[in-house]
């Protein structure tokens, strides 16, 4: 029939880092198609191409992932008029403006975090943790003997008598680059410099005069986020932190579509190791900037990461981890110096990667064990470190147990319909009344609940309101155990769309993006999927261990602090434990990095703890299946939650 749409006439728009996609007819520029998908890109000038504000990134290659292949011949032709904002080297990097390019086929967009109006929330937050100060670098003051006709002893050779005199450092050596600027240093400061030592055996560097303070970043690369922390070696004073969406997101946004990447486009490991490695010196320039120092001032850092975050930082080939049976290219920590990984620091400085337990569980996981020490605790703990690759932890000084489970990106939103990253307006708490189904929710970065407000501008779901939902609607009587929308419902919220049932959270009205936001089947199995691995993943490793119960239950990640524990309890995320013992910790990975940077000995400990965990791999388990299927259900088919009891009554 004439003037009908067709699905030809449509293509797939995925915008990262947010997560947002759908399909969107041909000929729309991607501004219009941002728009229907609640992304916030900036533009000033009513799209009519004189502000340059909308400059987004157009990639290129085939993503399995998304069974799509981008390229930038999937859009309009640049013309004259969005040409003069790009630079040509921006132009052959794919730049485009959003307002300008019209949709021909599919394409993943990358929108920069200067082209974004609402800046990404990323929840990793230091805690404030006692730290036995030991730092890999320290700084001594030393005067030396100026050098005359009658004693011509060379710059290096003075310093070292110094340094073995006053502090009784022997068998020194010297970082060659701070060879190179020696001479320098020493006539600059009148012969008294300060001189930074490594591990006590490498002088990385020398400043003419006293200089009294040192730095060292922590930093934790995530699979999504990536964060900072710049601490003060001197005291372990955290000095400032910085945080950014981890740039390989465009690339997949869990763990094997990267590695799957990687193994489909020949230079994806290049770019991958370019991504991230640009991305961590973003993160060292804002750091530097909001302490007010040079970033060569910073004199250590300490990397953790999961397996693949590990490998793609070194620049090497994951694809191994991806295989059974899924051996990483080296368990034990390193020490490679920052420059030699395109790492803007001081140019002698070391990068200490923190050591991984197995093809998919890594430094991340050994940082949250430095920083909970399970290892030196009675009771038996389950550390849960909830992100788009799930951790888990069980044990206590006894035995430790470790495994890794594909939750996938659903609790950061990714595979939900409305769901998307924390950032200005994003529901992120969510309660539905019994009885009437009317929803309440709180946005991100406004005050109060949705009622007590007359614009609310909702965008879409995050996660902490993506573990509310399936609760909410479990406890409101809109689904059922095994996760389906009941029928009868009589509220205007329910409805089917294209057969597929939905509720409707928050109204078109209360919206900034002019459509209702809902929550439909598809989004519970997502969910439902997600949590299952946890629980399945809990449940095997407590069945190794020979425990029916745990006695404490720690959420760890990156919005561990701010997901409600009933909620999470309810949705059957982790077996049954005392809702008093369920707590979070925040970024724990992050925390176990600033330990590693402040204190030697805790890596050694990392060191010899890495390799004592058992680590099970859950998919070669004997019934995985039935334990998976059985935790799909909310919270279990089968398992008892007596501290529950309270609320599972409510829906009897």
């Amino acid at each position: 029939m004439a003037g009908k749409k067709t699905e030809s006439d449509k293509c797939m728009v995925i915008f990262q880092p947010s997560g947002r996609r759908g399909y969107i007819q041909k000929g729309k520029t991607l501004k219009e198609a941002s728009v229907t998908l609640g992304v916030d890109i900036e533009g000033i000038c009513s799209e009519k191409a004189i502000c340059g504000k909308c400059k987004v990134k157009i990639e290129q290659g085939v993503f399995e992932k998304y069974g799509i292949e981008s390229s930038r011949e999937h859009l309009s032709p640049m013309g004259p008029t969005e040409r003069k904002f790009l630079s040509l080297q921006q132009e052959r990097g794919g730049d485009r403006l959003a307002c300008q390019a019209k949709l021909l086929g599919d394409v993943i967009v990358f929108v920069p975090e200067e082209s974004r109006m609402g800046k990404q929330v990323v929840r990793k937050a230091a805690r404030e943790i006692n730290i036995e100060m030991k730092p890999a670098v320290k700084k001594y003051y030393l005067e030396i003997p100026k050098a005359t006709l009658e004693d011509t002893l060379g710059d290096w050779e003075r310093l070292e008598k110094g340094l073995e005199k006053s502090q009784g450092l022997r068998n020194l050596t010297i970082d060659y680059q701070t060879l190179m600027s020696l001479q320098e240093a020493v006539r600059e400061g009148d012969w008294k410099v300060t001189v930074s030592v490594w591990q006590g055996r490498e002088v990385i560097k020398v400043e003419p005069g006293f200089v009294k303070k040192a730095y060292g970043l922590a930093v934790d690369v995530g699979t999504t986020t990536v964060a900072g922390y710049l601490c003060d070696l001197t005291d372990g004073r955290l000095v400032a932190t910085a945080s950014m969406m981890n740039p390989q997101v465009i690339y997949g946004e869990d763990v094997m579509s990267r590695i799957s990447y990687t193994m489909t486009n020949p230079e994806g490991l290049e770019y991958m190791n370019k991504a991230i490695i640009g991305g961590l010196n973003g993160i060292v320039e804002e750091a530097s900037a909001s302490a007010g120092i040079k970033r060569t001032d910073i004199l250590d850092m300490t990397i953790v990461g999961n397996t693949c975050m590990h490998h793609l930082f070194l620049n090497i080939d994951p694809r191994n981890i991806g295989r059974s049976p899924f051996p990483p290219a080296i368990h034990h920590s390193l020490d490679i110096k920052a420059r030699d990984l395109g790492l803007k620091i001081a140019p002698g400085a070391y990068i200490h990667v923190l050591p991984i337990e197995a093809g998919f569980v890594g430094a991340d996981n050994v940082g949250v064990l430095i920083a909970e020490e399970p290892y030196h605790q009675d009771g038996i703990a389950l550390i849960i470190d909830i992100g788009t690759n799930g951790e888990l932890v069980l044990g206590n000084k006894h035995k430790l147990i470790s495994s890794s489970c594909a939750t996938g990106p659903a609790f950061e939103g990714a595979e939900i319909r409305y769901g998307m990253r924390a950032a200005p307006g994003a529901i992120e708490k969510i309660a539905i009344d019994k009885e009437t189904k009317e929803v309440r929710y709180k946005v991100i970065d406004k005050e109060g609940w949705n009622t007590e407000m007359e614009e609310v501008g909702a965008k879409g779901i995050c996660g902490s309101g993506i573990i509310d939902v399936v609760p909410q609607l479990f406890l409101a009587g809109i689904i059922d155990r095994t996760g389906r929308f009941k029928k009868d419902l009589k509220t205007p919220r329910y409805r089917e769309n294209n057969g597929e049932p939905e509720f409707v959270i928050a109204w078109a009205k209360e919206t900034s993006i002019g459509q209702d936001i809902v929550v439909c089947q598809s989004d519970v199995r997502a969910i439902q999927l997600a949590k299952g691995a946890m629980y399945a993943g809990s449940k095997i490793m407590m069945r190794h261990f020979g425990v029916e119960k745990v006695d404490k239950v720690i959420l760890a990640g990156a919005f561990g602090s701010y997901i409600d524990k009933a909620s999470a309890a309810l949705l059957g995320l982790f077996p049954d434990c005392e809702l008093e013992n369920i707590y979070s910790v925040g970024n724990a990975a992050g925390d176990g990095a600033r330990i590693a940077l402040l204190n030697i000995d805790k890596r050694k400990e990392a060191d010899i703890w890495a390799r004592r965990v058992n680590y099970l791999e859950l998919t070669l388990e004997p019934g995985f299946d039935k334990i998976f299927a059985e935790a799909m259900w909310i919270p279990h088919m089968k398992d008892k939650f007596p501290h529950l009891a309270h609320l599972l009554e409510i829906v009897q």
